[in-house]
């Protein structure tokens, strides 16, 4: 008994380091030179939180809508008129398909998102988002930076024939919808991990690791 409960105390430290060291190691280790930023050139971005998840938020203008027109004939409304932003989460198939809400968790997505299961990207717009709420953190990048931010969301869409595949009868309203992704998930290497990736592209320092929203909040914050 003395000895399983040994097992268990390092294992307990051994996540609490691992997580302290991946919140607390900066990646890249060193900060890049900063990119000149002009009021013409920059671009604002979001980072959304939640209990679970973070989602990426880009603005919804000429450029991104000529960047993701394919969005747009996949049922996207991204010439909605109150739409301000663009919004983009990755994450694990039967996680996000089949739980909406905490009152839908069942077992099975539980399971695959514990051992492996494919992925798919979610979509949707949204009208002003305030910037003052706790689970919206707002960066300023150059025009290269988003750019580069912008053909790292791209290249996570799952193509077949050039076109990318939208989920038949898979949404959570009437503006979003779900995409084939590239990759698989896994908990330890999810949600937040491909938003941290994704907001390394663009110039913005995360933590080594970052598996749960609260820990890639406190990096963010940390280091830009």
């Amino acid at each position: 008994m003395g000895g399983a409960i040994c097992w268990l105390f390092r294992l307990v430290l051994l996540a609490v380091l691992a997580v302290a060291g991946g919140t607390f190691i900066p990646r890249p280790l060193f900060a890049p030179g900063e990119a000149a930023l002009d009021a013409a050139g920059s671009r604002r971005i979001l980072v959304l939180s939640n209990p679970i998840h973070t989602d990426i938020a880009v603005p919804l203008n000429d450029e991104t809508r000529a960047a993701f027109s394919f969005l747009g004939n996949a049922g996207i409304p991204l010439t909605a008129s109150d739409a301000e932003w663009l919004i983009f989460g990755w994450g694990g198939r039967a996680f996000y398909l089949e739980t909406p809400r905490w009152a839908d968790l069942k077992p099975m997505p539980v399971f695959r998102a514990l051992t492996l299961d494919s992925s798919v990207l979610h979509v949707d717009v949204a009208a002003h988002i305030p910037e003052q709420h706790p689970g919206v953190q707002a960066f300023d990048v150059s025009s290269g930076e988003f750019t580069a931010l912008l053909g790292f969301i791209a290249g996570s869409f799952e193509e077949q024939n050039g076109e990318v595949t939208p989920i038949a009868d898979a949404a959570y309203g009437i503006t979003d919808r779900f995409f084939e992704a590239k990759g698989y998930f896994n908990a330890l290497f999810g949600y937040n991990t491909w938003t941290a990736a994704a907001l390394r592209t663009a110039g913005i320092r995360t933590g080594l690791w970052n598996p749960v929203p609260e820990t890639l909040k406190l990096s963010l914050a940390l280091y830009n």
